[in-house]
């Protein structure tokens, strides 16, 4: 094979329903000098001999298999064997365009940025129906000229691009230089990596296209059971906190960290299910607003206040 352009790693677990769908659209990318590493993840059902039969036609695939560990060290395994210049990182029941590896390369190639990031939408499986989702880009809080970096952007920096690895094409040379891993943990498995990602790069661009498609309504989607993992998003805040502090990053960053830190502990609190919902109030209530550093900020402090007020709600207004 020429030159590997771009390694995309597949985590799969269980995924068999949609990954033929997922992997066609990758093996009919118009770039086509890549290797799609497709780590099986303890899968139960077909995936394996899906993948199997895939890499069986086409010298680009490569299947590794290992013990059920979860998606952040299935990425992890992949990254530590990709050859690519360029990283991408995809889920199992997501589809793509087919110029979307080409773009995303071109764009970086272009800039030689160490991240790209284009735009997505949601597929609703059950109506058949897109749906668009500009809240993954704000582009209002981005500079007029590219390439950027974090202190250029105009508002809270963890919220200017969404902390999910697959919409964003990284430059290999620039994950290995800051040891970036994905965090061994059920769900939020990606936001330490994503965001340290974005603060440590000196060259991001996008590119203003819809190129993938994240597939939404299925009920056994990771997204949708956070209930066995409700605590996951705690431990990647508490994870990202330690990584900020390590590259010195911290002090600079801190008041973007904490109100993102209300804003992600009110989102999955107003959208969890289930006899969890109560354990994620008392411990937020009791612990986490504090370990955060949440308690005893103004509300001043604060970007957006109807989240301070949900806030004063919680605590009773102790804060």
């Amino acid at each position: 094979m020429e030159e590997i352009k771009v390694s995309v790693i597949i985590p799969v677990y269980n995924a068999s329903e949609h990954l033929g769908q997922c992997l066609d659209s990758v093996l009919n990318q118009t770039l086509k000098e890549i290797e799609v590493i497709c780590v099986d993840d303890g899968s139960s059902d077909d995936s394996l001999a899906l993948l199997q039969s895939y890499a069986e036609k086409d010298e680009r695939v490569k299947v590794i298999h290992q013990e059920n560990g979860g998606a952040g060290k299935a990425r992890n395994t992949g990254l530590a064997v990709a050859k690519g210049k360029y990283l991408s990182f995809l889920d199992a029941d997501d589809f793509s365009e087919s110029t979307m590896l080409e773009k995303a390369y071109g764009k970086a190639e272009e800039q030689k940025t160490d991240i790209v990031v284009f735009n997505s939408d949601q597929y609703y499986e059950d109506t058949d129906e897109y749906r668009q989702v500009s809240w993954t880009i704000r582009k209002k809080e981005l500079p007029p000229y590219r390439p950027m970096y974090h202190r250029t952007f105009t508002d809270n920096v963890f919220k200017v691009f969404v902390g999910w690895a697959w919409d964003k094409l990284f430059l290999r040379e620039f994950v290995l230089k800051h040891d970036l891993k994905f965090q061994e943990i059920r769900t939020t498995n990606d936001m330490r990596f994503v965001f340290m990602a974005v603060v440590l790069a000196k060259r991001i661009d996008i590119v203003d296209e819809v190129l993938i498609h994240q597939r939404r309504n299925q009920s056994t989607s990771l997204s949708n059971t956070r209930e066995k993992s409700w605590h996951c998003f705690h431990d990647a805040l508490i994870s990202l906190r330690e990584e900020l502090k390590k590259a010195s990053l911290y002090n600079e960053l801190e008041q973007d960290y904490i109100n993102y830190t209300l804003h992600s502990s009110l989102w999955n609190l107003n959208t969890i299910n289930g006899s969890k919902k109560d354990d994620l109030l008392n411990k937020l209530k009791e612990e986490w607003f504090e370990e955060f550093g949440i308690t005893g900020k103004p509300e001043s402090y604060f970007y957006n206040k109807s989240e301070y007020s949900q806030y004063c709600e919680i605590t009773g207004g102790n804060n």
